[in-house]
């Protein structure tokens, strides 16, 4: 307060991170650090003032009284607050224990996907992961995307390599399994998704969208296509037919394997690949036609293609396309972003199954195992069983496949840790959690996220609050990195200082035979993150060490609002990583898979599937501790076609049971969703106590009724669309 009463605020500029759009946010704080408003910055050069209710509610989520401020130390059920010394020596104790007695590979590590949206679980997740030496790796990639990065590393050699619609310049776009304007956008980071896909059509340009439900992004549309789940793949081999078959293909790219991709998609033609998808053969026919005359076209496939069973033929199918019709590395097209910390760079040739797990030899994809068989590793006895666990702002319990399973998994464990704000439905399982402060006390970069984005664009949010002693979460993290790792010193200047030998040794790097003690002195930065960062964007393609720009930590901090590096451009040259300098049609992993694709064509569909369910209002399970992101439409029911209720006898609720479990829930009839498919939201069934507005209103997990086992074998995603299930009007008894 003023000598006046007055109350005083300050504005800060930051970048949401609730969500893959990376929206500019201006918040008014008041001189106790508390947001009174937030809206949307209209002076970001890339989301131009767009909010969305979940970045309007950023000031609710950051100051939620159910966060935890301190760690938690649980002995036998009760749980009391802890210092950070005794919490850290405490997950020490644990983790050395475990070690001595069963080894390094009887630890494991999982983090969730906020990861993606910190600087910290992108920083730090890789050196903790090398500290503690195990190949129990796994994540929410394997419940998620998996598919798209193992199609990418195959085809172009990387699996960061992952080319984007170019929204603002295309002239038609096909989507399929994506709903944008529900979930911001995914694998393609572009604020205002909506804006971008009213001004595609404003301009003459035609967007059609196949998805099993008619979505908020369908209705948008030119053009809505019914679709059975699962069956994308299917669908995008019968346009690849098409396009083979009526000679319609125009391939501008140096590829490899043109004609084993024409062998492997000729058994699809679209009068066979109707009777799999539903989608009429004319209709299939007609989109092959359209996307080879469109003066520039793009495909683009997210969630709901990737977790399903042939999740990375799809993703495979999408480029495929993109290809065929010479569109791909071409503006309006499918094209790579620049984004200013780097390319994905140069690596070893991209290979799956490097390793397998334990129990059930599942491959690995990307360093990771897939999260469907965690369970498998605790439960399991032997060798190499998990005993000891770290989690990282994750809650798998309800977003991984059987997570009752899992639930009753994680309760086995000798010893487990979790960095995460909230006592929720995993970390309830935990010896010790370890809280990261606050939104607004934590700096911000989208490392992973501009990666993905539609136009090259680069911002930094600095800590708009102090830490009033506690550690960060990079600190947090580096620490249990040095536990797991028996070393002492500073992570931080360990990678830098290997990172710089690196570069200074590298020819045309920028800067090659420079000292590197002078280019450490010259690093800006008030953390051992932010120096990261500096060091990152000299770097980088627009740095000022690269010979091609001026960037830096500096610059991006004197431009709060963000920089617009420019539009996409074509680049797959620069980014090609194959051992062949080609795109590869046809890797040998996906012409294997084909033949799995090709048996299952005859195949008669389940009389009712499950598929996931978006929410404006929410990005998985921790949203929902947040009252005005609850309620309305943001709601835990099953959305169901009045022509299954009637033939069912159905009433307002319903048993849903599949192979791994049951559910009562609450019926929503809509003839927005196709017959014989059945809809219900990701992330719900909260039950532990530490989130009250949660708990309130509960709902129940989707992934009770998911199984496990069923998997896309090439990149071990986790099956979530096109589950069979079946419906009884409750109270109904059954035998077993």
């Amino acid at each position: 307060m003023t000598n006046s009463g007055v109350a005083m605020t300050s504005t800060v500029h930051r970048t949401c991170p609730l969500c893959e759009a990376v929206c500019g946010l201006t918040l008014t704080l008041d001189d106790g650090g508390r947001v009174t408003s937030v809206r949307g910055d209209r002076d970001d050069p890339f989301s131009k003032g767009f909010i969305c209710p979940k970045g309007a509610s950023l000031g609710k989520l950051d100051e939620d009284p159910d966060r935890l401020s301190r760690p938690l130390i649980r002995e036998g059920d009760v749980w009391r607050e802890a210092g950070w010394d005794e919490a850290f020596a405490a997950v020490k104790q644990g983790f050395d224990r475990v070690v001595a007695a069963h080894g390094r590979q009887a630890t494991g590590v999982y983090l969730g996907n906020p990861n993606a949206h910190t600087m910290a679980g992108t920083l730090y997740g890789t050196p903790l992961i090398k500290a503690l030496g195990t190949r129990n790796v796994f994540s929410a990639s394997t419940a998620d995307q998996m598919p798209k990065h193992v199609a990418s590393g195959l085809m172009f050699g990387h699996p960061m390599t992952v080319a984007v619609p170019d929204l603002d310049r295309t002239g038609y776009l096909l989507m399929l399994g994506a709903n944008p304007l529900e979930s911001n956008g995914s694998l393609c980071t572009a604020p205002d998704f909506p804006g971008r896909l009213k001004a595609l059509r404003a301009r003459g340009g035609r967007l059609v969208v196949v998805d099993p439900r008619r979505t908020r992004t369908a209705a948008l549309a030119d053009e809505h296509v019914f679709v059975r789940p699962g069956s994308d793949a299917y669908l995008l081999a019968g346009i690849a037919h098409t396009l083979f078959a009526e000679g319609l293909t125009d391939v501008r790219q140096r590829v490899a394997g043109l004609a084993e991709a024409r062998d492997a998609v000729k058994h699809f033609p679209p009068e066979a690949v109707s009777r799999r998808t539903g989608v009429p053969a004319e209709v299939i026919v007609r989109l092959a036609r359209e996307l080879a005359s469109a003066p520039a076209a793009a495909v683009y496939a997210r969630i709901g293609t990737c977790t399903a069973e042939f999740g990375t033929l799809a993703q495979w199918l999408v480029d495929v396309l993109n290809v065929l019709t010479g569109n791909l590395d071409r503006p309006g097209g499918a094209m790579f972003p620049k984004p200013a910390t780097g390319s994905a760079g140069r690596r070893r040739t991209y290979t799956v199954g490097r390793w397998r797990s334990r129990v059930r030899g599942l491959p690995e994809a990307n360093g990771e195992l897939p999260v469907a068989t965690l369970a498998d590793e605790i439960e399991t006895p032997g060798e190499g069983q998990i005993r000891f666990l770290v989690t990282v702002a994750g809650n798998p319990v309800l977003s991984a496949p059987h997570g009752s399973r899992l639930d009753e998994a994680l309760a086995g464990l000798d010893f487990m840790v979790s960095v995460d704000p909230y006592l929720n439905e995993t970390t309830r399982h935990s010896h010790v959690i370890l809280p990261p402060p606050r939104v607004l006390q934590s700096g911000h970069y989208d490392f992973a996220l501009l990666g993905f984005a539609v136009r090259n664009y680069a911002r930094y949010s600095p800590p708009a609050l102090p830490l009033d002693g506690r550690p960060s979460e990079a600190e947090i993290l580096a620490r249990l990195t040095m536990i797991a790792s028996g070393l002492e010193g500073d992570l931080d200047e360990f990678v830098i200082g290997q990172t710089l030998a690196r570069a200074v040794g590298t020819p045309g790097s920028g800067v090659e035979g420079r000292d590197v003690a002078e280019l450490r002195a010259a690093l800006d930065g008030d953390t051992g993150a932010e120096l990261r960062l500096d060091l990152m964007l000299r770097l980088g393609p627009y740095g000022e060490w690269s010979g091609e720009g001026d960037l830096s930590l500096r610059k991006l901090l004197d431009h709060p609002h963000g920089l617009d590096l420019g539009p996409l451009e074509p680049r797959l040259d620069e980014v090609l990583n194959t051992a062949s300098g080609l795109v590869e049609l046809a890797p040998p992993e996906i012409l294997g898979d084909v033949e799995r694709l090709r048996a299952g064509l005859e195949s008669e569909p389940p009389d009712l599937v499950l598929i996931g369910r978006r929410h404006l209002r929410s990005n998985n399970s921790w949203m929902h501790n947040v009252s005005p992101l609850v309620g309305g439409s943001n709601t835990c029911t099953l959305q169901i076609n009045p022509a299954d209720v009637a033939r069912l006898g159905l009433g307002d609720e319903a048993e849903v049971r599949s192979a791994t479990g049951r559910l009562t829930v609450t019926l929503e009839p809509t003839d927005t969703i196709m017959p014989g498919v059945v809809s219900l939201p990701h992330g719900w069934g909260h039950t532990a106590g530490g989130q009250r507005v949660a708990a309130e209103h509960a709902g129940v997990s989707a992934n009770v009724l998911t199984d496990a086992s069923t998997l896309d074998i090439l990149s071990g995603n986790a099956v979530f669309n096109g589950v069979p299930v079946s419906i009884l009007p409750t109270g109904v008894i059954t035998a077993h």
